[in-house]
């Protein structure tokens, strides 16, 4: 093979399985067709709510266990590495459910982790050679409870050998990360918990080095809470005056967590004083209305402007490949070193060869 003709991002999702517009997805991302090099498939129990769907829909009781199994297959021409977890289910800050990444800390309502009643049993890294596939097992043992609503999380899989093998034509020096999620979702008891919302913290921070004020929207229940449209109003108490505004549509929240919803200021700068908070949310079952008073102090206005990207007066991008440029030039200059030492040792051999 002849290098690669052309780079292709990772945009591609492979499937993509939609539990009742709740955004339970098990998606993929590749790079193009049979470049994955791999795949996986559900063992779909006879507790399964509903046939159709290829995640883990599952109807459980109290106390009960079972095992559960995904077996992956190798389509390519050589054995390939697939690091498996499980991980419990959460509210990002896009306000989408997230999957794929763990969770750095969970809401206080939260009593039954997916990570912790559901393990996976063996190695979490499985080899499966060329051209054949393996069974992959997790153990799930309920609590014995009277619990009622939804238990939420993601069974992962990600290919850690990187290199795309197989035949790809041209794709032999990529070096990618090609992940699959397969949804879990565990039902408990004969009533869905009623949805409810509650407004948690609301303070000035830092979001990704975007200053901004940020609010803890927090789902309380143990059930998905879909379709949220957000609008919220910040002013100043002294006078009234309108801060900031900010609409956000198509909310996801996975049961029991906190979104913390960014609400970014751009190039203003944040500046002390006492403000107020006004959100309203809503989908097509029910409506919230939050009011909270909060203040920025000068302290926190100076800290937060001081470390945005947007104070910097540096566009970040800018630096990053300024920083990628001088590494290029940084090997280069290696590389000819390398090359003038070789082509003098080269000489010299010569003169010697001919002085003898």
């Amino acid at each position: 093979m002849q290098g690669i003709k052309r780079i292709q991002f990772i945009v591609l999702a492979v499937f993509s399985l939609i539990l009742g517009g709740w955004g339970l997805t098990a998606v993929a991302q590749a790079a193009g067709e049979n470049e994955v090099g791999y795949s996986v498939k559900a063992a779909i129990p006879k507790n399964q709510i509903n046939k159709k769907n290829s995640f883990f829909d599952l109807k459980m009781k109290s106390g009960q266990t079972e095992n559960l199994q995904v077996r992956i297959y190798n389509v390519t021409n050589q054995s390939i590495k697939v690091q498996t977890a499980i991980h419990t289910a959460w509210t990002s800050s896009a306000g989408a459910i997230e999957y794929v990444k763990p969770a750095k800390s969970f809401d206080s309502s939260l009593k039954y982790k997916m990570s912790d009643i559901s393990k996976l049993q063996g190695k979490s890294t499985v080899t499966i050679p060329a051209g054949k596939s393996r069974v992959v097992t997790a153990k799930v043992k309920m609590p014995t409870t009277a619990f009622n609503g939804v238990i939420l999380g993601g069974w992962y899989f990600k290919r850690i050998d990187h290199q795309v093998t197989g035949n790809v034509k041209g794709a032999s020096n990529l070096r990618n990360s090609y992940s699959y999620v397969v949804g879990m979702k565990y039902t408990m008891g004969s009533q869905t918990p009623f949805p409810d919302l509650k407004l948690g913290k609301v303070a000035a921070g830092l979001g990704d080095y975007h200053r901004g004020v940020f609010a803890d929207l927090r789902n309380p229940k143990a059930v998905i809470i879909p379709d949220l449209k957000m609008k919220t109003t910040i002013t100043n108490r002294n006078g009234n005056k309108l801060v900031k505004q900010a609409t956000k549509d198509n909310v996801q929240m996975a049961p029991n967590t906190t979104f913390r919803y960014p609400i970014y200021f751009g190039k203003e700068e944040l500046k002390a004083g006492n403000y107020h908070l006004h959100m309203v949310v809503k989908n097509t079952d029910r409506t919230w209305v939050f009011d909270r008073n909060f203040t920025i102090t000068a302290k926190q206005a100076a800290q937060f402007n001081r470390g945005s990207v947007e104070n910097s007066g540096i566009n970040l991008w800018l630096v990053l490949a300024l920083g990628a440029l001088g590494m290029l030039v940084l090997i280069l200059l290696i590389l000819l070193i390398i090359y003038l030492i070789r082509r003098n040792k080269k000489k010299q051999d010569e003169q010697e060869q001919a002085e003898s």
